[in-house]
């Protein structure tokens, strides 16, 4: 029930929303000589703010339509590779019309990366600036995961854990061996079972290299609050307190699911006084007109506030195997009943990376994925500490285009 009530409250200030968006065409007129004044300003922030914070944001688009390619502009085409029911693997293609060639190799084409977005309330427009980062010289694609509540009952089964490494192992498959694999946060587990498992039945398919980034591998490592709220609780109440079903009006009506507004307000309540902070400085923006900085923080929160509904078979084998079982470290991970031993790993070199201050994934939880590979060569393994950042800075922002991607791009081509 407590889904449909939040489609109720939601519907029920989408009056009050636009009385607010037409108030505030009213002040935007040029002729308006009330809007200068004082009480004017704080007319039009308080209007303003009202109607951004009652807002329901839809999945956003990537936009990105162009980059640089060895001093060139060139276009961007997104386009999908491989459409199925939970996701799609979509292709950031550079469009270059006179490439450069050198040995008969087109030294344009750069890397070819899979970037895995995180299934765990956000889309995957939330690595938006992770992809921007890797354009001007890698080849670059993305795991775009499908939001549950969109997804109908009579037209697709369950999907869980098992169904998610399945999807990324057939899309290295398709990309190819040459392939580098990058994964944020939540599908660290995941990407490391995958390639365990193909480097164990099909080492001619496994990829070159993967990247894991702020990812629960050990969550008994420095354990965050986070990962207590997890441990703390059974898989019964999570199914009984967490687990809805979408309400009438949306195409996966029935469906039952962990919705995204939850999991929003599990992080909007974990540093609660840094958003109201920043949600005041907004306001005062507003008042004061200072346009750039507003606009930052308005796409922060524009994309922050994004969310996606999680399949329940999906987001329950996750807390069961990765918070409550420690299933990976402990090696009784299963894949469609069979063990994912991570020692299989013979040829995909491993980079771990954590970040100072994140409190998400606490320092050590990344970097245990090198004690469950044994098997792999010494010069295949590297670790990167990232001083100074916190979980969102891992993989986007200035640190993270400055300093953490070019230690990526570096540890891939050391590894092409």
């Amino acid at each position: 029930m407590l889904y449909h009530f939040y489609e109720m409250q939601r519907a029920s200030l989408a009056p009050a929303r636009l009385m607010a968006r037409g108030a505030l065409s009213l002040m935007d007129q040029p002729f308006n000589l009330f809007r200068p004044t004082p009480m004017g300003r704080l007319t039009l922030a308080a209007l303003d703010s009202f109607e951004h914070s009652t807002r329901a944001f839809g999945k956003p688009a990537f936009g990105h339509r162009e980059t640089e390619v060895n001093g060139r502009t060139v276009r961007i085409e997104e386009q999908i590779v491989e459409s199925r029911t939970w996701g799609d693997l979509l292709h950031f293609r550079r469009v270059i019309d006179n490439p450069a060639f050198r040995d008969g190799q087109a030294i344009d084409a750069g890397p070819k990366v899979l970037m895995v977005a995180p299934m765990s309330g956000h889309f995957a427009t939330l690595l938006r600036g992770t992809v921007e980062a890797f354009l001007p010289d890698h080849d670059v694609y993305i795991t775009d995961w499908r939001d549950a509540r969109e997804v109908p009952v009579f037209a697709a089964t369950e999907f869980d854990l098992d169904d998610y490494i399945d999807y990324l192992m057939d899309y290295l498959r398709i990309l190819g061996p040459d392939t580098h694999v990058i994964a944020v946060c939540q599908p660290a587990v995941p990407v490391l079972a995958a390639v365990a498992l193909m480097n164990a039945r099909e080492p001619e398919n496994a990829p070159r290299s993967m990247t894991l980034i702020g990812g629960p591998i050990d969550t008994r490592e420095s354990a965050t609050a986070v990962n207590d709220f997890a441990k703390r609780h059974s898989l019964d109440w999570f199914r009984a307190n967490t687990i809805h079903r979408v309400p009438f009006g949306n195409a996966g009506f029935l469906r039952q699911v962990y919705p995204g507004f939850l999991q929003l307000a599990g992080f909007l309540a974990m540093n609660l006084d840094r958003h109201v902070e920043a949600h005041w400085q907004m306001f005062q923006h507003l008042v004061e007109g200072d346009g750039e900085p507003l606009a930052a923080k308005r796409a922060f929160y524009g994309e922050y506030r994004a969310v996606m509904d999680l399949n329940a078979a999906f987001y329950l084998q996750t807390i069961e195997a990765v918070f409550h079982e420690h299933a990976l470290p402990r090696g009784v991970l299963t894949f469609r009943n069979d063990r994912v031993d991570p020692s299989a790993n013979r040829r995909t070199a491993t980079f771990t990376i954590e970040g100072e201050r994140d409190d998400i994934s606490g320092i050590g939880q990344t970097k245990a994925a090198h004690k469950l590979m044994p098997n792999l060569p010494g010069d295949k393994q590297e670790h990167l500490e990232q001083a100074g950042v916190g979980h969102y800075g891992l993989f986007n922002g200035r640190r993270f285009r400055t300093e953490v991607a070019p230690r990526i791009k570096a540890f891939i081509a050391r590894n092409a």
